[in-house]
């Protein structure tokens, strides 16, 4: 991580995450929305309507209508060298040519939510400094320039219009915090100057999920109930929260949780009742035609990362033999 001016870290730095996805409610729905998108790129990667590659994942992600946009923050945000790629495309899907910096700003952090953990923004925040300056030679002596002006602009933001902040900052203040970033140069006053009074006149605007996807989802499901699942990799029964809508099966840990712990999608699936010598009333889904292959489904693990399921069918048992028959129904 790049290092910032003194005066960006001070205890005023916690303002920044007025712009990232860090809220209690954007948290309650991120892991969610991160297994659909996670799932959906997969999805129409298998199906070939996408290829694996990081520009073509990325130009979906620019331009896809509907996405979520804080599951497209964290998913920029991963580590994995694919992910890098595309994060490094999707920031290239921007126009900055002509822009000055908060024009550029006001488009990027539009086409996403930044996610709230440093390390993430701190790599989005890095790649959009190198493209910019890639799009705007001469105006900053080096990247590192672009960087840090971006970070004080995102603050002065916060500061200028969160009403929290009593002590609104003077346009001295502003460029005296930014002294000597250009490579030890000052930048121009009129250049700072014009970037403060944009911010001044007009916030920037964040994209909002307000979970409007999720709520449709699973506010009125086709069936939803407690039913035992045996696990893929480890044999044992655990008590799970099912719910069956879309043609997916979605389960969770608790009723009132809003993170799934996985995903189902039931295209090509088949479910007949089965019997089992330790649970009754169970019932089976499995791939008729690719018989021995995982089904293609999604889990997140015990470190909160989305992951394939291991499962080559599932097995499922509910509390009497009507319920089974029922769920039976409901999903064929």
């Amino acid at each position: 991580m790049k290092e910032i001016p003194m005066v960006m870290m001070s205890p005023q730095r916690n303002l920044f995450k007025n712009l990232s996805s860090d809220s209690p409610q954007s948290q309650d729905l991120k892991q969610s929305s991160r297994i659909r998108l996670y799932f959906g790129i997969q999805y129409l990667v298998e199906h070939k309507v996408l290829s694996l590659d990081a520009q073509e994942v990325a130009k979906f992600l620019y331009q896809g209508e509907g996405l979520n946009k804080t599951a497209i923050g964290d998913y920029l945000g991963q580590r994995d060298p694919l992910n890098l790629q595309i994060l490094q495309a999707f920031v290239e899907c921007h126009q900055f040519g002509n822009l000055n910096l908060v024009q550029a700003l006001r488009q990027f952090l539009w086409s996403f939510r930044l996610p709230g953990e440093a390390q993430k923004i701190d790599r989005m925040m890095e790649a959009f400094a190198n493209w910019y300056c890639q799009c705007n030679p001469g105006i900053f002596q080096s990247t590192d320039a672009c960087y840090i002006l971006s970070f004080s602009v995102i603050m002065l933001n916060t500061s200028l219009h969160n009403p929290n902040v009593k002590d609104k900052p003077p346009f001295e203040r502003f460029m005296s915090m930014n002294r000597g970033i250009n490579n030890g140069a000052d930048l121009q006053e009129v250049l700072l100057k014009n970037l403060f009074e944009s911010i001044k006149n007009e916030p920037f605007s964040i994209p909002e999920d307000d979970g409007n996807d999720l709520t449709h989802t699973f506010f009125n499901p086709s069936r939803e109930g407690w039913l035992l699942k045996l696990g893929g990799r480890v044999k044992t029964w655990k008590r799970r929260w099912f719910i069956l809508t879309d043609n997916c099966l979605y389960y969770f840990e608790y009723t009132a949780d809003k993170e799934p712990l996985g995903i189902i999608p039931l295209e090509n699936l088949s479910v007949r009742p089965v019997d089992d010598l330790k649970k009754p009333n169970c019932f089976e889904l499995f791939n008729a035609t690719c018989k021995g292959q995982k089904i293609k489904a999604c889990k997140t693990d015990g470190d909160g990362r989305v992951v394939e399921g291991k499962h080559q069918s599932y097995k499922i048992s509910a509390a009497s033999q009507e319920d089974r028959d029922l769920w039976i129904e409901a999903i064929r």
